[in-house]
């Protein structure tokens, strides 16, 4: 079955957003469109200033970005962990000005600059028949990683709809432009079509989605609510888990794909063990790039009990200093 056979039709066209009410996003996409086209340095150059005002303004959610560091990284000094912090603010507002490079530019422009390591993994997978699930995470590049790996291998992605319509119309056509296929973030049908024509498809779990189907595994040690449908999936479907991760360089420009060999004996039928391997892979992949992850994210909202509590809960006395 090829890609365009099993293609989820969505209505991306542009005609229903000629209302004014659409000309505010339509600027804020043609910003975009131009601050894609500035030389790379720059574009980091912005980006860290992007993410340098976000860590001064953003109160609450440097906050849980300081709380996860804390917990994941104890071996870090104070000072070490308040840097960490920063620079991770500053590789996300890096990955906001990316995202323009991976809807508005061809991916092409980016060959000579990146390296991709390990893809005798994913060919060897593929090998089997019985598809890929690429096991990604949400790092700084998560949108211009999609466009990267586009040029060496045909994937198909699941993706959460973007809340403005328009928005989610450009960010649509130009993923199917790079994919073989978008599937929403719910179809499993449409995966599972996808799997049984042997494709790989672009699949991260590492966010806390609540309790439901879910069971608590350590993630850089703590308990944290971990999805088991990856186990689900594969015990299904005979697919092959293929962890892979992508990466800004640290100094020039230039990008790092990586892909690693199928987590073996999986599932093994023990949701807790599947569960723990993930993030296991996920976590060892941020140790690369600690700063490149979204440490934004509340990763420990949901706690084993109940009755724990608020992971994310700020003291009741004593001076917040995240900022200093």
């Amino acid at each position: 079955m090829s890609a365009s056979t099993h293609r989820k039709t969505r209505d991306t066209r542009y005609h229903q957003f000629r209302h004014p009410r659409w000309w505010p996003t339509w600027f804020y996409l043609a910003l975009m469109f131009c601050l894609a086209h500035l030389p790379l340095r720059v574009q980091w150059w912005l980006g860290k200033g992007i993410g340098e005002i976000a860590y001064r303004t953003m109160a609450k959610r440097r906050h849980i970005t300081s709380t996860n560091i804390r917990a994941c990284f104890p071996e870090k000094s104070p000072a070490e962990q308040r840097a960490l912090v920063r620079q991770s603010y500053h590789a996300n507002g890096i990955g906001i000005m990316e995202i323009g490079l991976a809807w508005f530019r061809k991916p092409e422009r980016f060959r000579p600059i990146t390296e991709v390591h390990g893809l005798e993994h994913y060919e060897n997978a593929l090998k089997a028949g019985n598809g890929i699930l690429l096991l990604g995470g949400h790092y700084s590049t998560l949108d211009l990683g999609g466009s990267l790996i586009s040029l060496v291998i045909d994937a198909d992605v699941m993706q959460r709809d973007h809340n403005n319509p328009l928005v989610n119309a450009v960010m649509t056509r130009a993923r199917e432009r790079r994919y073989g296929t978008v599937l929403a973030s719910k179809d499993l049908r449409g995966l599972f079509r996808c799997l049984k024509a042997n494709r790989p498809v672009w699949y991260a779990t590492d966010q806390d989605y609540g309790r439901k189907a879910a069971v608590f595994a350590p993630f850089f040690g703590i308990p944290a609510a971990s999805i088991t449908t990856t186990s689900r999936i594969a015990e299904r479907t005979g697919c092959a888990v293929v962890p892979f991760s992508h990466f800004r360089r640290d100094g020039a420009p230039g990008y790092d794909i990586y892909f690693h060999p199928p987590l073996a004996n999986f599932p093994s039928g023990n949701d807790e063990v599947d569960a723990g391997r993930v993030n296991a892979a996920i976590e060892q992949e941020i140790r690369r790039h600690p700063d490149q992850y979204l440490w934004m994210h509340r990763r420990f909202k949901t706690r084993p009990s109940p009755d724990d509590p608020d992971f994310y809960r700020k003291p009741d006395h004593g001076h917040n200093t995240e900022h200093h």
